[in-house]
């Protein structure tokens, strides 16, 4: 199981490294739908994208520890599910986003509780 932890662990990191610095570099044209949104939600996006990366550090960084930080795991997992339920807020008062996004809502919230579960197997197994 701890494999399989550490596998998931070090695609999401890279996973968000990668996007992160998508938006630092292409600002808007990163965001599906929001090419034409202007200088303020460029330099917002541009900024989100610096703290995603520094995100995914700390997925990899987590991933690299020897045994896996099962904590570290759940909180990171926790910040992610934060972010699928921000979307389902934005859902409920503002309506449909971009296909894409919603996309991105249902891997945000359906992957938290897999991270969830297999950080549980991995405390069970060294205890």
């Amino acid at each position: 199981m701890a494999k399989a932890l550490r596998s998931l662990v070090l695609l999401m990191g890279w996973a968000c490294v990668l996007i992160g610095l998508l938006h630092v570099a292409l600002g808007n044209a990163a965001i599906p739908g929001a090419a034409s949104a202007g200088p303020t939600v460029d330099s917002w996006g541009r900024f989100m994208g610096a703290a995603f990366a520094g995100y995914g550090l700390a997925w990899l960084w987590a991933a690299r520890q020897r045994p896996i930080p099962v904590a570290v795991v759940r909180w990171l997992a926790a910040v992610f599910l934060l972010g699928g339920v921000g979307r389902l807020l934005s859902l409920a008062v503002h309506g449909r986003p971009h296909g894409f996004q919603t996309a991105l809502a249902v891997i945000e919230l359906g992957l938290p509780p897999v991270f969830f579960w297999l950080a549980g197997k991995e405390e069970r197994a060294a205890a």
